[in-house]
């Protein structure tokens, strides 16, 4: 009587089966843990970027709070050799302050600064960030604005909308 050696295929399609069973619970948990990640990410790089816009107000009491998200960083891959400016503050670093074209950490973060008063200076600033593929890198958008509360929007599409962002519920 012939021994046969190795599994049958009975055997291999059982154990096929098997690892199919625990990806299809696996990859689901996978994919919620990364945008828990990139949404964690996406509010403390609008807390850095409200530091940084009291930072820049307190640095430029002529100017006030910034126009643009690049004036908070280096303008360019290393601070000015004559120090910061207006244009480059240097108080954020150059992937955040790029933030606005190339996404960081599966969101797309944009500043803009307000309309100035009477004396020229930009009292108020509004920051958000939206994924940049919904249900695959977010879910929620958020938003900030001088008063430095982070809020968000369950749908992540436009965090700051046609309302602007204090109507949007504060993160707790």
């Amino acid at each position: 009587m012939n021994k046969q050696k190795g599994f049958s295929l009975i055997e291999l399609l059982i154990v096929v089966a098997i690892i199919l069973i625990i990806a299809a619970i696996a990859i689901p948990n996978l994919m919620r843990a990364r945008i828990a990640a990139n949404e964690s990410s996406a509010v403390s790089s609008l807390r850095t970027i409200n530091t940084a816009e009291v930072s820049y107000a307190t640095a430029y009491p002529n100017v006030g709070y910034s126009a643009a998200l690049v004036n908070l960083g280096p303008g360019g891959a290393t601070c000015p050799a004559g120090g910061p400016t207006v244009a480059a503050s240097c108080l954020i670093d150059n992937v955040l302050a790029s933030a606005t074209a190339n996404g960081k950490s599966g969101y797309v973060i944009a500043e803009t600064g307000g309309a100035a008063n009477a004396q020229g200076i930009v009292v108020t600033y509004e920051t958000e960030a939206r994924p940049q593929a919904f249900n695959q890198s977010g879910v929620r958008g958020f938003c900030s604005i001088e008063d430095a509360v982070i809020r968000w929007e369950a749908n992540g599409t436009n965090a700051m909308g046609a309302a602007g962002c204090p109507p949007l519920l504060a993160l707790q």
